[in-house]
């Protein structure tokens, strides 16, 4: 029960945050929606570790954060390459190792590589990922292997 009140909770945030409508009569209709979807969830079963995963609450916000300032840097480092007189783009492809065992560690990586300018993940390949990059200067340096590094630690909490 104290997951389905957690996730009735999280949803009513989310759609308070997504709708920003704050009258009365909306923010009571939001919050009886949340709670039916919640109830809805628990009476599917759906609603356990795997549909609810409070343990990993606060590794997500921290890698939110760290993700966010990596798409800040990569969009500056875009930036220089497309203000830059000669326009030196040499785009190219690339093999990253994922070391994720599961297939959502894969998908989350592959997203934050492509959430991240100048990078665009093509195909998941068993343990690797095929990148499309900008310039060679966006290709697999360290802070891409500690984005691996950090979502592997996701998956593993």
């Amino acid at each position: 029960m104290v997951r389905a009140f957690a996730l009735a909770i999280v949803l009513f945030l989310l759609w308070l945050g997504l709708s920003g409508i704050y009258t009365p009569l909306l923010l009571a209709l939001g919050a009886l929606s949340s709670i039916f979807v919640a109830l809805l969830c628990r009476r599917l079963g759906v609603i356990d570790e795997e549909g609810v995963p409070f343990h990993l609450f606060f590794g997500v916000i921290g890698y939110w954060v760290w993700l966010f300032k990596e798409i800040v840097v990569a969009n500056i480092k875009v930036a220089r390459l497309i203000l830059h007189p000669r326009l030196p783009v040499s785009p190219n492809f690339f093999h990253a190792p994922a070391s994720q065992k599961s297939d959502l560690g894969k998908v989350v990586f592959a997203n934050s590589i492509t959430l991240t300018p100048g990078t665009v993940a093509i195909e998941v390949q068993g343990d690797s990922i095929l990148v499309h990059t900008l310039s060679a200067d966006f290709a697999w340096g360290a802070e891409s292997c500690d984005m691996d590094r950090r979502v592997a630690a996701l998956e593993k909490a």
